[in-house]
């Protein structure tokens, strides 16, 4: 039961009626008051509390008010004994329900393990499932609900195995053991333990190597022989969850299962290792076609940079020759140029009158070339070989036609240099006009190699757009798939979610009064001179906005000794004791659960464990340092190789996210709203980390210089972060900020979200104005913004200037409408990554017919922000404090992830996703001891009224000023910190 009512759901829920009133008649004192709890409660959640703790505070003191007994005779009410059964009894009588039994228990296992468990992994869901079973046949929830579930669960789990070994037949089956096979066994034939090492693996770097490395490794797990129909009807949340069981597991351990479950771990592990691979040999295609391409205009670039060099004076050196000329009619030139100007003198300016844009061009292509035709070209026959290329886009199909070309002559010697006068070779779309003298010869022939580049960039641009897509991938998957299939049938059902009008005239009526509203407000407060400072001014001819910066505030008078108490109060604290307590307070360690098929080591070994186990991931200091750590401070029993198991048992990113949430949940549930206010709003933006160039994701990035990887965070505004993801450094910061407001799954409802300009742009604000979110950027570039005006008439808002511009198309919004509420669905539904979508919006080539609608509605949406960040100083300092405190979060980064330089390391995707994961629990725990400690000491009556305003704007729990970072590595597990919380009882 959640901790926090509303007032309206506090009274639905809590009070009191007709029949209530008969039952408790007859009781007094604290039996009246827990007796009603009791029922009430159990209305509820047709379940009575396990203790205390589990009964809202609130909720105690409304029933209180009611029964007219004190909250505090609730401490009286026993919660074992012969009048709590009785109790119990009545309530049951009353509500119609009865004891579960032995048989009520068989019943419910049977019927969880064949109608949940099948398509559902999370043990909260299955929960769920049981309890609203339970309240259906009017039977209590039995005390062993853990052990029904677990029973539910291996029941399913056996059903699944058996299904899968009985598809995979004797051959497959034959194949997929040998890759647990022993050392010496089959690796002749390409079996091992190396080999199931190599398929786990992620792609290195980009390099023609890693590609062909990709090629033999989807060529290796195709030979498997896999049924098309293998996983048919299994859920997708099944199927990765074995999948993950099968990653974290080493040959050995698999050698161990029984035959169908190891079968079934192999199967599902290279099923989805399938589409994976495809995915990272696509992204290598992009990365290496690119890499030709910068690597031959860097090349040509340093070759021409003596070139490029200034000849000073060149005016007056062509004045001398030109007068040495006449002079000397009949001279050499060497008699009559070189005493005026030397021969190295007129050598520099041949050269600078070469180095024009169209010699570049011809050098670059030159150069691409030659690099091609002796080095990457071996990969063509390999990559055309293992794709399979598509387009369900007309304007790419000469793309695809030339793909099947170039398989077609794949196999052909180099010495063929020309295609066969009777191909039809697509030239429309594939060839720049800029190339079309390298690729056509005087007699109109077609050279391979030029148009093999050609074709090979153009695919490269197609990937990108999803435009071209790939048969067998996922996140490169045909882009129809992305969008939810049942949306025409379902269509009134998707409308009502995203709250929009079925009526495309509705939806545009209301969007075009709210941008006249809008620029309404702003032309009359800049005639009324009441936007704060802000000037329409011109520069250079063009319109500009001009925006004063904020003004500073008053400095927070008490924060500082605010902090001082804290560390008076609780002294300096070890970081690792912060998990610990964050552990004590909402057993996060418990969503950790064991790959294996059994445990073995006591649960409290495995908690200990693995607070150490992410303390080392979370600060980066890595195991092996902090294995080191605990031997010399007396934890010798936690070894390295014990620490190593507990990790790839126990940690991986589901369980991570599931420890976040439950952690930021709790921050959330003791938080006093009175004092933080309510958290509706986020703050969003991206941190670079360094990371191992080995690294498939890891790339160059050019403001801040060298290799690396984003963790792009989510942070509500009073400094709790709801989601981190982990992105490349070139990808999309408007579509991590969607995934993060539709996926971060905590209890934060945010309506708003603050982000800089790289998080924003035009197909962004029309995204999220769908999807009911307002997105409030900090735009660097306000100057230069324009101001779309809703009709036609260019007589309105005369104070704004040219900075208004042409109107918004309405028809084509109007036109598009179902389509763009289509592609939101399928954010909203999460059936495709916010990237693999917001790539078909994108800019240069063939646009996507929804592009300019999007364009149009962003647009609009874009002129009602700027319109009110013009005119309201307080909506810019709002969104500036709340990027401050995305600031924080990241300045806190560097203080908590300290180790190994805070460079990222490991060579795979999940390394990288488990250490972000790890430091944003870690931090996230820090928050949550945080709050506790400075509303103890806001309580105590000497801090009542001493507040400020400035103070209470300025309030965060995100310091670290009483925390200790480093040093020895100690878990006392049997003390604690005065919180004034029993244990457990924010647990969501």
């Amino acid at each position: 039961m959640h901790r926090e009512w509303e007032p309206e759901d506090l009274v639905a829920a809590w009070t009191l009626v007709d029949d209530d009133w008969a039952l408790v008649a007859n009781k007094t004192g604290h039996s009246r008051l827990g007796f009603t709890l009791l029922l009430k409660f159990f209305e509820a959640e047709a379940r009575f509390p396990r203790h205390v703790g589990e009964l809202p505070p609130a909720a105690v003191d409304y029933v209180a008010a009611q029964v007219k007994v004190g909250a505090d005779q609730l401490a009286k009410y026993a919660w074992s004994g012969r009048t709590i059964e009785y109790h119990r009894a009545q309530v049951r009588e009353a509500l119609g329900f009865r004891e579960a039994t032995r048989a009520d228990e068989d019943s419910l296992t049977a019927w969880l393990s064949e109608e949940v468990a099948p398509d559902e992994v999370s043990e909260d869901r299955l929960r769920d499932a049981l309890l609203a079973r339970c309240r259906a046949t009017r039977i209590e929830p039995p005390g062993r609900v853990e052990r029904i579930i677990g029973a539910a669960r291996s029941a399913a789990s056996d059903r699944f195995c058996a299904t899968t070994a009985s598809r995979l037949g004797s051959e497959a089956a034959s194949r997929l053991e040998q890759l647990v096979a022993d050392d010496g066994e089959g690796d002749e034939g390409g079996g091992g333990r190396g080999v199931l090492g190599e398929l786990k693996a992620d792609p290195g770097q980009i390099s023609l190597d890693s590609l062909l490395a990709e090629v033999d490794k989807l060529e290796r797990i195709r030979s498997l022989g896999l049924p098309a129909g293998l996983f048919a009807g299994a859920a997708d949340p099944v199927l990765d969850a074995w999948r993950a069981r099968a990653a974290q597991e080493y040959p050995s351990d698999l050698r161990e299962r029984p035959r169908p479950v190891r079968l079934t771990l192999l199967a599902a592990l290279c099923w989805a290792r399938t589409a994976e691979i495809t995915d990272g040999l696509v992204e290598l295609l992009i990365g290496v076609v690119h890499k030709i391409g910068t690597r031959a205009e860097n090349r040509v670039e340093s070759e021409l940079l003596a070139d490029l060099r200034r000849v000073r004076g060149k005016e007056g050196i062509l004045f001398r020759l030109a007068e040495a000329a006449v002079e000397h009619p009949d001279e050499t030139v060497r008699a009559a140029l070189y005493p005026v100007v030397s021969e190295a003198v007129l050598r520099d300016l041949v050269k600078e009158a070469k180095a024009n844009e169209a010699v570049f061009k011809t050098r670059v292509r030159k150069a691409l070339r030659s690099s091609y035709s002796s080095y990457y070209r071996r990969m063509l026959p390999r990559l055309l070989g293992a794709l399979q290329f598509r387009s369900n886009n007309s304007a790419h199909r000469p793309v695809i036609e030339a793909l099947d070309l170039l398989g077609r002559y794949a196999e052909r010697p180099g010495t063929v240099r020309y295609y066969a006068t009777n191909e039809t070779v697509p030239l429309a779309g594939v060839v720049p006009a800029d190339w079309e003298a390298a690729v056509l010869d005087e007699r109109g022939r077609v050279e391979r190699i030029p148009y093999e580049l050609c074709v090979l960039r153009a695919l490269r641009d197609g990937l990108r757009r999803r435009e071209i897509w790939v048969v067998g991938a996922n996140r490169w998957r045909d882009p129809e798939a992305d969008l939810p299939a049942n949306f025409e049938a379902n269509r009134e059902v998707h409308y009502t979610a995203l709250r929009q009008p079925l009526d495309p005239s509705a939806f545009v009526d209301e969007l075009r009064q709210r941008m006249r509203t809008a620029l309404s407000d702003l032309d009359q407060a800049v005639s009324a001179d009441d936007t704060g400072g802000v000037r329409f001014t011109t520069r250079r001819g063009e319109p500009r906005i001009t925006v004063p910066k904020p003004g500073k505030l008053p400095e927070p008078a008490n924060l500082d000794r605010l902090k001082d108490q804290v560390e008076r109060r609780w002294g300096t604290i070890d970081l690792l004791d912060f998990l610990k307590e964050a552990d004590f307070l909402t057993d996060l360690t418990g969503v950790f659960t064991s790959v294996a098929t059994r445990e073995v080591i006591p649960r409290d070994v495995v908690r200990r464990r693995l607070l150490f186990m992410l303390f080392a991931l979370g600060t980066n200091m890595g195991i092996k340092a902090l294995a080191d750590g605990l031997a010399g401070s007396g934890e010798a029993a936690d070894t390295e190789t014990a620490l190593r198991r507990v990790r790839w048992t126990y940690v991986n990113r589901d369980s991570l996210r599931r420890a976040i949430v439950r952690v930021v949940n709790a921050t959330f549930a003791v938080r006093d709203i009175g004092l933080w206010g309510e958290g509706t709003a986020c703050a969003s933006d991206s941190k670079k980390f360094g990371s191992w160039e080995s690294n498939l994701m890891t790339e160059w990035h050019a403001r801040y210089r060298g290799p690396g990887v984003m963790i792009y965070w989510h942070v509500e505004k009073r400094s709790v972060c709801i989601y981190s993801q982990l992105k490349s450094c070139s990808s999309s910061e408007v579509a991590a900020m969607i995934e993060g407001l539709l996926r971060h799954c905590t209890d934060a409802e945010v309506d708003r979200n603050y982000v800089d300009t790289h998080g924003q742009s035009a197909v962004g604000f029309a995204f999220t104005y769908l999807l009911g979110f307002t997105l409030l950027p900090r735009l660097k570039n306000i100057g230069a913004q324009r101001l779309y005006r809703p009709d036609a008439d260019t007589d309105s808002y005369r104070n704004l200037g040219p900075v208004a511009t042409r109107a918004i198309r309405w028809d084509l919004i109007a036109q598009q409408y179902d389509q763009m509420v289509k592609y939101a669905t399928a954010l909203r539904l999460g059936t495709a990554e916010a990237e693999a979508i917001l790539r078909r919006f994108t800019r240069p080539g063939p646009q996507h017919p929804t592009y300019a609608a999007l364009m149009e509605l962003g647009r609009a949406v874009r002129t009602i922000f700027v319109a009110d960040y013009l005119r309201l100083v307080a909506l810019r300092r709002e969104i500036h404090e709340g990027l401050q405190v995305v600031e924080n979060w990241n300045s806190a980064n560097g203080v908590i992830c300290y180790g190994k330089a805070s460079e990222l390391t490991g060579a795979d995707r999940e390394d990288q996703e488990v250490t972000m994961l790890a430091l944003h629990l870690l931090q996230s725990a820090l928050v949550l001891i945080n709050t506790i400690f400075l509303q103890r000491v806001l309580a105590e009556p000497e801090w009542a009224d001493r507040l400020t305003d400035e103070d209470r704007r300025a309030l965060t729990p995100l310091f670290w000023t009483h925390v200790n970072p480093y040093g020895s590595f100690s878990l006392q597990m049997d003390r604690h910190l005065d919180l004034g919380l029993p244990a457990a009882s924010t647990r969501p």
